[in-house]
């Protein structure tokens, strides 16, 4: 098959033109939750849902704001959700996180406890989503493994490092330093390309 004298010009002036050097892979554009900068831990639970919110910084995360929501014994569960919620709207109103990391679904033997975890964690999650930010789940052992170092670490471990990891005065609560565990572990994720990493939910 020819080509006209116009076409044979045209290639000619191309083969003409300087190259310039470029990668031999094109690099893949960074992944969307590279530019969170503001990330809320979420540990959900019916009577001590806890929360940790961790600005990304060098060389040390800002703590923005910590804390569990608390739910006595003898509240009824549909006062414990409508406090979850609560609280949790004035605390995404008032940091304004870009992303939230909450743990990850576990097995329980229990079928009545696992209908109220999962009570807690839709009520949490509905009232994220509402904000608009965008949620992902970390296993509980990937998360201390990527704090402690070993993915059967007890609480008050876990506590210990969150607490030297952001150089805090005092030892956060069990169930706020969970959810900073979270923050920290998807933040040290952010950058990284992954087979496994935070599951989108």
């Amino acid at each position: 098959m020819g080509i006209t004298p116009q076409q044979y010009n045209q290639l000619k002036d191309r083969l003409k033109r300087p190259r310039q050097a470029g990668p031999v892979f094109e690099q893949s554009p960074p992944l969307s939750r590279s530019k969170h900068s503001v990330l809320l831990g979420l540990d959900p639970s019916l009577r001590g849902t806890g929360f940790g919110i961790i600005r990304l910084m060098k060389p040390v995360h800002e703590v923005l704001g910590q804390g569990t929501i608390s739910c006595p014994a003898g509240w009824q569960r549909s006062r414990c959700l409508l406090q979850i919620s609560t609280t949790l709207r004035d605390v995404l109103k008032q940091h304004k996180p870009d992303v939230c990391v909450v743990e990850g679904l576990f097995f329980a033997q229990n079928l009545q406890t696992a209908l109220i975890m999962g009570e807690a964690r839709g009520a949490a999650l509905a009232t994220v989503a509402e904000a608009g930010l965008e949620i992902y789940e970390l296993a509980p052992r990937k998360v201390k493994q990527a704090i402690v170092g070993y993915g059967a670490a007890q609480k008050l471990a876990v506590a210990k490092m969150v607490q030297r990891m952001l150089r805090l005065t005092e030892t956060p609560t069990p169930d706020a330093a969970d959810a900073l565990a979270l923050a920290l572990a998807y933040a040290q994720e952010q950058g990284r390309y992954s087979l496994a990493g935070p599951k989108p939910i």
